[in-house]
């Protein structure tokens, strides 16, 4: 009888508990389970890479340094020794190995890998991580920088540079601020275009100084610090962040630099002098042949180094989404120019699911399966497709971008569609929502991003295959004059709405009447209902209504008070969270706040604000909350994209 029992009660715990087992009742990270997958290998918002044998069996490994919130560490990926199809070896998932910290460089002395932070040296890295520095003693090049304005990079690395076998002090710096010795205007960040969609403010500035070392590299003694000019008499300067390499990189004999900046680019300065006394050209852009060579985004990390092992040095370069790619140099030189392919990016075997940063995921079936899938944007501008492949815990494809009319999908700011300046060239901040919008019986894409204009992909294949047409403005029937945000320095066109910058646009049914409205922030950071209506034939949406207040205050519910830069970035989504048949609010927070929706009088929807939904931080700009279906139940989970481009998963506490 008892052992009767006892199968009665694990059959009953196979089936109805263990499959919840796996979901978390605090936020982790979302898993593939899909051991046999290969993705983008990455790490958080922002990668250095450092590439070297770091288990010491003969393959190259990458460690890699991330920074941000929450994903700061130092990250081991293992060399499998497999190849891809793209000829590039395939790592492991990545261990962490450490704490991580800013601006590290490395470079190479008689085939040991030297890293550097700035002023300090980690001899013994393999071993002690950035637990056991050494001084780089180098108190002129700290005075120098110390009177520079609004340091980004400060970035310092040990090189032989005139050849005598002493390691010297190349540092990269970018400059935000007002001083530098042209006294020319400084970059500023925000808020600086005329009428025209001109930057009327500065460049980043990305310079270059040089501390010769005139004791020995057990006792170096750096002699005064320098600015680097080319031959004709011209800083060596980039669009910030430097990260300058020292290399022969044409084969003459003489290192030269090559240096990457805060967006996207390679500029090359080729030593015309000798390895005693280097002279620089005047910097030109890399490329391959006729092509410019770009990274896929900003913030770019390059590293000089012969990762195939031809002799010539490759660049291996980390991205502001995590990712890090090969830059390899083909042995060709044209003119003086190294000659390099084009990034391919390293896979790794997959574990945590991620896209890219600032990842801003919206939980439905995209696919007509029965099962939620995840769609979500990212800084990069893409908009992607995540698969629920089913099982439990569920099994995820890798992303797959979405296409309108046979393109990607990739939204950009261009040279003047952020507020934020030029700098953010290479952002599209996608923010987003899934909903029949024009009531054909198929999902669309509403999206938001970077410029403040709302537009709408709209769905022309079928439930179980879908397929977008090229963005649509998202047209308001205006009653007068078209608003816009009073720092935006370009107007809407036509009847489009456009509103604050990087703020979700939930395309929900709010009042039940079978349309789909439109639930956002306003021109002016006010949570606003934009209702549809039929007229005649059409259904239009009208303006924005203020008709939200949270509890025990009188005024409209602003989300978002500030101006310019700071304005907008209020992600959003829209369920009954608590199941009590009215639809609230989720947050972006330091994870996710619930706004419990306590009732509707007079037309005016009350909210409560009942806090965070986990104590973890997962914001250390923001995060972008949801709600998907994993377990089944009739309630659905909370779903977070953060900074580092991770999804993190927890079981919804109100669950029935």
């Amino acid at each position: 009888m008892k052992n009767k029992l006892l199968f009665l009660y694990l059959i009953f715990f196979w089936f109805f508990f263990l499959p919840f087992m796996s979901i978390s009742q605090q936020l982790e990270r979302l898993s593939y389970n899909n051991p046999d997958l290969l993705v983008d290998l990455g790490v958080g918002l922002w990668a250095w890479p450092l590439p070297m044998d770091y288990n010491d069996d003969g393959l190259i490994d990458l460690v890699v340094v991330c920074t941000d919130t929450p994903y700061n560490g130092v990250y081991y990926f293992e060399n499998s020794g497999d190849i891809d199809a793209d000829r590039l070896p395939i790592f492991k998932s990545s261990k962490r190995i450490g704490d991580g910290v800013r601006n590290v460089r490395m470079s190479y002395h008689n085939g040991v890998p030297l890293v550097t932070t700035p002023g300090k040296l980690y001899k013994d890295f393999k071993v002690n991580c950035f637990n056991a520095p050494e001084s780089i003693p180098a108190d002129n090049m700290n005075n120098i920088i110390a009177h520079l304005d609004r340091i980004r990079a400060n970035q310092w690395q040990l090189v032989d540079f005139n050849g005598n076998g002493i390691l010297d002090l190349l540092v990269g710096v970018g400059i935000w601020g007002p001083r530098d010795y042209r006294g020319s205007k400084y970059y500023g960040w925000d808020n600086a275009y005329n009428k025209e969609g001109q930057w009327t403010n500065g460049p980043i500035r990305g310079y270059l100084y040089l501390s010769r070392n005139e004791g020995s590299n057990d006792n170096p003694v750096y002699d005064e610090t320098i600015q680097l000019f080319d031959t004709d008499g011209t800083p060596l300067e980039v669009f910030g962040m430097p990260s300058p390499s020292y290399a022969d990189f044409n084969g003459d004999g003489n290192p030269d630099i090559l240096c990457g900046e805060f967006r996207d680019g390679f500029t090359f300065f080729e030593n015309v002098g000798t390895i005693e006394n280097p002279l620089f050209a005047t910097g030109r852009p890399l490329t391959n042949g006729d092509q410019i060579i770009r990274m896929g985004l900003c913030m770019i990390t390059p590293i000089a180094f012969d990762f195939t092992g031809n002799g010539w040095p490759d660049l291996i370069v980390g991205d502001e989404d995590g990712r890090v790619a090969l830059i390899e140099h083909t042995g060709e030189i044209i003119d003086g120019m190294p000659v390099f392919l084009q990034p391919r990016y390293f896979k790794q075997q997959a574990d945590k699911v991620k896209f890219g940063a600032l990842a801003t995921p919206v939980g439905y079936d995209w696919n007509g399966d029965g099962l939620d899938d995840i769609i979500t944007g990212n800084t990069a501008g893409h908009i992607a497709f995540i698969k629920n492949l089913g099982g439990t815990p569920v099994k995820w494809d890798a992303p797959k971008l979405l296409e309108s009319d046979g393109e990607v999908i990739k939204i950009l700011a261009g040279s003047n569609g952020s507020i934020q300046g030029p700098a953010e060239a290479k952002w599209g901040y996608t923010t987003l929502s899934v909903a029949d919008w024009n009531h054909n019986g198929l999902p669309d894409l509403i999206v938001n991003s970077i410029w403040g204009k709302v537009v709408w992909y709209e769905n022309v294949g079928t439930l179980t295959n879908p397929k977008l047409k090229s963005a649509q403005p998202i047209e308001v029937k205006w009653e007068d004059r078209v608003p816009k945000p009073q720092w935006n320095w370009w107007n809407p066109k036509g009847d489009e709405l456009v509103t604050q910058w990087r703020t979700t646009p939930v395309a929900i049914d709010w009042n039940g009447d079978g349309l789909t409205d439109l639930v956002m922030l306003d021109h002016e950071g006010y949570l606003s209902l934009f209702r549809r209506k039929k007229e005649g034939d059409n259904i239009i949406l009208l303006p924005g209504e203020r008709v939200f207040r949270l509890k025990e205050k009188e005024c409209p519910l602003r989300l978002n008070e500030k101006e310019a830069g700071g304005s907008g970035r209020r992600k959003i989504s829209i369920a009954d969270f608590d199941n009590d048949g009215r639809l609230d609010l989720l947050l972006n927070s330091q994870n996710a706040t619930f706004f419990r929706n306590i009732g509707m009088e007079n037309g005016i929807t009350t909210f409560e604000d009942m806090g965070l939904l986990d104590d973890r931080k997962l914001a250390g700009h923001t995060s972008s909350p949801t709600v998907i279906n994993l377990t089944g139940k009739e309630s659905k989970d909370l779903l977070i994209g953060a900074e580092d481009g991770y999804l993190y998963y927890r079981i919804n506490p109100y669950s029935k």
